[in-house]
């Protein structure tokens, strides 16, 4: 039975743990360029929604994404034909402008019980994942995209527990570590959106010395913007740990729901002995538990214990904090306009073309 879409505005959007598909994020997006539309989802009757963002990649062209979206999938041997048939509803309600729709879905991978087993160190190869997410579709029209986004595979922490059983499940070294920034006198503060000036310039030192891809301002400032004191609306949690005058690192977690999602980290260079992350994250943990949250999701990790992979480090980092990695489908394009879109594969690994294509290609938080 086709899949009905039903347009609504984007502010009666329905609560929901994801983050990503909540107003408060809608109001993030628009505030930095985007078109933001929303859609009661369903075959009689709605089902669920979707937040769908939209805007200009260059050349008169759009591109549309859907942020770990929709929140309720079919069966696993079913998510092709429900992406074909969301995908080509969607499409009575889009610009014809719009090349492709992005998918950066928050389903569990069809590989995630191998990963876990260390059946297969990772994912097979695109071509093989393609073949199996288009089994039983009508068009094969799915393409993997070149890089998943940063939530594939993320570390979840389950904080329901009480701070004592919470630390036992954690890595000796990380507890370790914790208590040695108490002794150092490391101490972790609510900080206020005037503080994100300091907060940006220490982001901007990380990303530089891990080689990440860094948000513009702009989004930072959005992110406070945006908050609202609306019943059910997400808040954020923006911590800064300092030891005397000197700023050690920070974080920015988002609270939704029941769940806790660690948006942006931060930590110095210099004085990285004190441990001034290790004091943020259970200063969260702490935080997101007494307000109500069951798990606190860290963000990527690498799949596994893989010293080539570029987020070995943050696998390193985060598994001290006895969470449990979950592997999600990662991100997925619905091509319309085929041409169009080999030439924007094209110049999103290379650069060029299109004036937005790095922004598209990074935008799980950006």
């Amino acid at each position: 039975m086709r899949i009905r879409l039903k347009p609504k505005h984007f502010g009666a959007l329905l609560p929901t743990d994801i983050l990503f598909q909540t107003v408060f994020w809608g109001d993030v997006k628009s505030r930095v360029g985007w078109e933001v539309r929303a859609f009661d989802i369903g075959l009689r009757e709605p089902s669920g929604d979707i937040l769908v963002l939209t805007r200009s990649i260059g050349r008169g062209i759009k591109a549309a994404y859907v942020p770990q979206g929709p929140e309720f999938g079919p069966d696993p041997e079913n998510y092709g034909f429900f992406l074909e048939e969301l995908s080509e509803a969607m499409a009575e309600h889009l610009d014809p402008t719009v090349a492709f729709i992005r998918y950066d879905l928050p389903w569990e991978s069809h590989y995630a019980r191998e990963v876990r087993e260390q059946i297969w160190p990772g994912r097979p190869e695109p071509r093989l994942r393609e073949m199996r997410m288009n089994f039983g579709t009508k068009s094969w029209n799915l393409r993997k995209t070149t890089v998943d986004m940063t939530v594939a595979d993320t570390m979840v922490v389950d904080i329901r527990d009480t701070e004592e059983a919470i630390l036992s499940r954690m890595k000796p070294k990380t507890r370790y570590n914790i208590r040695l920034a108490g002794r150092k006198g490391v101490e972790v503060s609510l900080a206020s959106a005037e503080k994100l000036p300091a907060f940006y310039g220490l982001y901007c030192q990380t990303a530089a010395r891990n080689g990440f891809f860094t948000c513009g301002y702009q989004h930072f400032s959005a992110l406070f913007s945006a908050l609202t004191s609306g019943p059910g609306s997400p808040d954020l949690l923006f911590l800064l740990a300092s030891r005397k005058e000197d700023l050690l690192a920070g974080a920015i977690i988002a609270i939704s729901g029941r769940t806790a999602v660690y948006l942006f980290g931060a930590s110095s260079t210099e004085n990285r002995s004190f441990m001034g992350s290790y004091a943020v994250q259970w200063d969260a943990i702490r935080r997101a538990r007494s307000r109500g949250c069951m798990h606190y999701d860290m963000g990527a990790v690498s799949p596994a214990l893989d010293p080539d992979h570029p987020f070995h480090g943050l696998y390193r980092f985060k598994t001290g904090f006895g969470g449990r990695i979950v592997h999600r489908c990662g991100s997925w394009d619905y091509p319309f306009n085929q041409d169009t879109y080999d030439a924007f594969r094209k110049s999103e690994t290379a650069g060029g073309e299109f004036e937005n294509s790095r922004k598209v290609h990074n935008l799980t938080s950006c």
